[in-house]
């Protein structure tokens, strides 16, 4: 069996490759051999196989990934107060990590010295013309069948988070219904796993393409890219999460970091959030003091719905794709993000890649290319790594938060001399 840890190492020798074949294809004059055979046959067929691939992907794994995501809180019911705490405080944080990263992106503008205006022309779907109020009228499907056709995905996430929610209010009777969709959800997780193992070859062809076209200075916007994601991380950990211990929860954030330390490293080594959930458990309750009780709802629903760094790398892709190819977006367009990603973290799994096939609905959402993704791709993984801590720290502010406004925290073992 091949360990993601070597999927990686492919990836990451694809982008590498890419690079170097495809400057040397920059230098080399215009002919048969470089522009049909090579630029516009075997490196389109491979790229546009695998993004074909991803397309195919996002509209039944956003679905069925909803669909099972809002039915899996059907113990709202039961919990009251801490489930709406908990779920309240995810999308509020969700909320303010892609903000953050809309506003460094634009800060930062990562894909300015990247032209490939050129290669797609196409306009963003969310303009001027139509009002923030009619984007979210239009929310709500008239037909979710033709939704479901078109891609149109906020129609899709609107109707999916209904479909959950209304399973999880008469789970009994929707338990047959709620058992097939676990199964296909299964099912779409194990499908993204396929389609990651020729990511390699997409990503060589792609960036060789890209390279072939644009030469060196592509690599300036990439470093760009790679420094906003992680800048923002830092400012979101840093001053959200920290923020809200010290503010709310009146604790020291240095001994949280100190006591989380084990799950934090566990989760970048692994780059997925359920993966890392046994751990965070343990830890939550064993190092920080946090409640059984309120750890084991809080964390599984955090790993399922609250993914602030995934949703701080898909502001920031949107931002470089749209400078990169040169389509301008507006106010509307990135309320029209923070919707989509916001609401779409719902559904977004804990798992190495997926965090890319989301990316390339909110870029659907604004009308923007999805072969964009190509371009982030061979460094998404080392990016993916960092993200997925700050996912799983999210979890545990709000486990603390959560236990002590339910008077279920021990700050002795907070304050304990973990070893």
């Amino acid at each position: 069996m091949r360990s993601k840890t070597s999927l990686t190492q492919k990836i990451l020798i694809g982008l590498v490759l890419g690079v170097f074949f495809g400057i040397i294809l920059s230098k080399l004059p215009s002919g048969f051999i470089k522009d049909t055979i090579i630029i516009n046959g075997i490196l389109r067929l491979v790229g546009g196989i695998f993004i074909n691939s991803i397309k195919m992907l996002v509209v039944p794994l956003v679905f069925i990934s909803l669909v099972v995501g809002a039915s899996s809180i059907g113990d709202i019911n039961k919990l009251g107060r801490v489930g709406v705490k908990t779920i309240a405080f995810y999308l509020i944080t969700t909320c303010i990590a892609i903000t953050l990263a809309l506003i460094v992106a634009n800060i930062i503008d990562p894909g300015i010295g990247l032209d490939l205006s050129n290669v797609i022309k196409k306009e963003p779907t969310i303009g001027t013309a139509k009002s923030f109020v009619d984007v979210v009228i239009d929310m709500v499907p008239i037909n979710p069948i033709a939704s479901l056709a078109n891609g149109t995905m906020l129609q899709i996430i609107v109707f999916a988070l209904l479909t959950g929610v209304t399973m999880a209010l008469i789970r009994e009777k929707a338990q047959p219904v709620i058992d097939i969709f676990n199964s296909l959800n299964e099912i779409m997780m194990k499908m993204v796993m396929i389609i990651m193992l020729i990511a390699p070859y997409g990503v060589f062809a792609l960036i060789t393409n890209t390279f072939a076209t644009v030469g060196f200075k592509a690599m300036g916007p990439l470093l760009k890219y790679m420094a906003a994601v992680i800048i923002t991380l830092i400012i979101h950990a840093g001053l959200t999460y920290m923020g809200i211990l010290a503010g709310l929860g009146k604790l020291n954030p240095i001994q949280f970091l100190k006591n989380f330390a084990p799950a934090m490293s566990v989760a970048f080594s692994t780059a997925s959030s359920n993966g890392t959930l046994p751990v965070t458990i343990e830890t939550m309750e064993q190092r920080c003091g946090v409640s059984k009780n309120i750890a084991s709802f809080t964390l599984p629903l955090g790993a399922t719905i609250n993914m602030d760094g995934t949703a701080i790398m898909q502001g920031i892709a949107v931002v470089f794709i749209s400078q990169v190819y040169g389509i301008d977006l507006s106010l509307q367009a990135f309320l029209t993000v923070i919707l989509t990603a916001t609401l779409a973290s719902v559904g977004t799994a804990g798992v190495p890649g997926v965090g890319l096939i989301t990316l390339s609905m909110v870029l659907q959402s604004v009308g923007l290319p999805v072969e964009g993704i190509a371009l982030i791709m061979g460094i998404d993984r080392l990016l993916d790594m960092c993200r997925t801590v700050v996912n799983i720290t999210g979890d545990a502010v709000c486990t603390i938060v959560v236990s002590k406004t339910e008077g279920e925290f021990d700050k002795e073992v907070y304050y304990a001399k973990n070893e």
